[in-house]
């Protein structure tokens, strides 16, 4: 079984942080870790129409060129489609910020195994809420789940 990946915006940005605390330096090595396990075929990289959206937002740079690059990269695209944007409306129900719900809205849709990302309040509130087979997990509890 193919395990697929759904990394939001903020995980997906990770490595372009300032990497001087320790938990964003893990973080940013931990990401780095699951895209050479996709590019090892590994896993499956899901990509969306929020994320593009999301990262076209990124204001020109090698930040905004790497991610575009990746997401070019994946074979799994998630199309935006009235079920996302429902069940999107039902997570922000639930306490999540509208373009988060879109990202864990298109994970789902796509059959990902895995939705990741690096944001504690935004994951506390996803892992409460009715995912379906997708797994809300940080990339650091993926990172470890993966060696296993």
């Amino acid at each position: 079984m193919t395990l697929s990946l759904y990394l939001d915006c903020c995980a997906l940005q990770r490595p372009f942080d300032d990497r001087s605390q320790l938990r964003v330096a893990t973080e940013a090595e931990a990401v780095l870790k699951l895209i050479e396990f996709f590019e090892a075929s590994e896993l499956v990289l899901l990509s969306s129409g929020a994320l593009l959206f999301e990262v076209g937002r990124i204001q020109a740079s090698e930040r905004h060129n790497y991610c575009l690059e990746l997401l070019n990269r994946c074979t799994n695209f998630v199309a935006f489609t009235n079920t996302i944007r429902e069940r999107a409306n039902s997570y922000s129900q639930e306490g999540i910020k509208p373009m988060d719900a879109l990202h864990l809205a298109s994970a789902v849709a796509g059959g990902a195994t895995y939705f990741c990302s690096c944001d504690d309040r935004f994951l506390s509130r996803a892992k409460l809420v009715e995912t379906g087979l997708t797994q809300v997990v940080s990339v650091l509890e993926l990172v470890e789940k993966l060696k296993e």
